[in-house]
């Protein structure tokens, strides 16, 4: 028998760590929290392990021989050889009618075509090589299936966790990114000086309008969403309405509820009607006057946005994007039970808000140029002392049987929405270093083309619809924001209709 010539074992002898190389990130992991090196150390390690993993095997396999066949023989996936008698002198000696040319044996039929070529001897040679090689790439077949196996999942995994990582950093702010997106400008200032005058007791606000206050998600379940402003709007003798639509129905269904009911006002009234919507409500109200401009561009007098996530919001889009390690606890699911079971609500409510729906909207629907909107953004404050803030949510009224002085009598409800609201924007400045009110940045808020206000005053998501019951009333409170925000939204929509007239002439 031909005793090949035993190959140098073929075992990887690549480092761990090559010299002058090392573990480098090779951009798996992109440096995005630099206020986090431990995390971001951690995310790099895993990605550069698994890169070592799938090197190894992707680049090499051993399987050892069958036990018949004496010690294991190392077989190199890409090319399997025979050295001949040009290699090993004591086989040339022995075997006279060898060729010297090497006999590559590649796959079990390169073996089977030699055995018809071949002498007798060399025939025996080659079936004796091609049991070995039958066997040896069966072994090797199933250990690159189960090597892709495993590449397969660790690139899962690093894929999830890059998503889970990166999260909505790439979306944040994109409105203003947007090469076709109209510029803001900025009204702070005449609004600080409207609502100094608000404080002092001048009212300009005009009551040729009917005023139309749209709240935001989850409305439903606060009786007292806005009941402050609109009992303050009374008291200055203007007619002004909460519009009653299911918070947590989807934008366009809103949107043509809202169509309607500003239809109704205006038959009713004869007047036109000026929207202020708070969070979720800016987002319907401006999804109303995209999609039936037509019907109501004469009956509509403008539009404010509070709080509102015109852009899209990373709560909603980093509990809903699929592809997170979040997904191995369901975290969607978790979700989708909350609002449609729970709250009773549609879950397209929350999908409309992400990026993607939100950039998808705007792509097809623009705000009319002709509708004069302010936009107002705030951001929350994350100190020690708004976590003993407590906002006052709705009544308790107890019946004159149980009550202590035979009447009735209510009592405040409260939750501290503003320790919810520091924690979120705490969250939210951590891991993407974007300042917000809790729920919406601050870029996300402010709408292309309007006149945007920005506060320098710490105010959460929540204090726009809820009191405070520590609130600084010397710097006004939420009704007179909103009243202050209507009229600047009254001298933009002239100023609009001067130049407008101009332009005709």
């Amino acid at each position: 028998m031909v005793r090949a010539s035993n190959p140098q074992h073929l075992e990887s002898n690549t480092p761990l760590v090559v010299q002058g190389e090392g573990l480098t990130n090779d951009g798996l992991i992109p440096q995005i929290f630099s206020s986090m090196p431990a995390l971001n150390d951690a995310a790099s390690y895993l990605a550069q392990t698994t890169s070592y993993l799938t090197g190894c095997f992707s680049d090499y396999s051993v399987e050892h021989s069958p036990r018949g066949s004496g010690a294991s023989v190392p077989i190199a996936q890409e090319l399997v050889e025979f050295p001949s008698a040009e290699t090993d002198a004591s086989s040339s000696t022995e075997i006279d009618h060898i060729p010297s040319n090497r006999i590559h044996l590649t796959s079990v039929e390169s073996s089977n075509t030699s055995t018809f070529a071949r002498p007798h001897l060399q025939d025996e040679i080659t079936s004796t090589s091609g049991g070995v090689l039958l066997q040896n790439s069966s072994a090797l077949v199933e250990s690159n299936r189960t090597g892709q196996s495993g590449i397969s999942m660790f690139q899962s995994l690093i894929d999830r966790a890059r998503r889970t990582v990166r999260g909505s950093a790439d979306d944040i702010g994109w409105l203003q990114r947007d090469p076709g997106m109209p510029p803001v400008e900025d009204g702070t200032d005449r609004f600080l000086e409207i609502l100094d005058n608000i404080k002092h007791g001048v009212h300009k606000l005009p009551n040729s309008v009917v005023y139309l206050l749209v709240p935001g998600l989850f409305s439903n379940h606060g009786p007292l969403y806005f009941v402050n402003t609109k009992v303050s709007f009374s008291k200055l003798g203007l007619a002004c309405h909460i519009a009653k639509i299911h918070s947590e129905a989807s934008v366009e269904k809103n949107a043509r509820e809202l169509k309607e009911y500003i239809e109704e006002i205006y038959w009713g009234s004869q007047k036109r009607v000026m929207l202020l919507g708070h969070s979720k409500g800016g987002v319907d109200a401006a999804a109303a006057l995209s999609l039936y401009w037509s019907d109501l561009k004469d009956k509509v007098a403008g539009l404010a946005l509070a709080q509102s996530p015109y852009g899209g919001t990373p709560i909603a889009s980093d509990l809903l994007r699929e592809g997170q390690l979040g997904d191995y606890v369901n975290l969607r699911k978790l979700t989708e039970i909350l609002i449609c079971k729970v709250i009773k609500g549609d879950m397209r409510a929350l999908e409309d808000l992400t990026y993607e729906r939100r950039r998808e909207f705007l792509k097809e629907h623009h705000l009319p140029n002709e509708v004069p909107v302010v936009s107002f953004r705030t951001e929350a404050g994350i100190s020690p002392a708004v976590l003993a803030t407590l906002s006052h949510v709705a009544h308790a009224e107890f019946p004159p049987l149980v009550a202590p002085t035979g009447e009735s009598t209510k009592l405040p409800v409260v939750m501290p929405l503003g320790a919810a609201m520091a924690a979120c924007a705490q969250l939210t400045q951590v891991r993407y270093g974007e300042k917000s009110d809790g729920l919406v940045t601050c870029r996300d808020a402010e709408v292309p083309g309007s006149v945007v206000v920005r506060p320098k005053r710490k105010l959460d998501h929540a204090w726009m619809v809820y009191s405070s019951l520590n609130d600084d009333l010397s710097e006004g409170d939420a009704s007179q924001v909103c009243e202050a925000l209507l009229t600047l939204l009254v001298e933009i929509g002239q100023k609009k209709m001067h130049e407008f007239a101009r332009k005709d002439e």
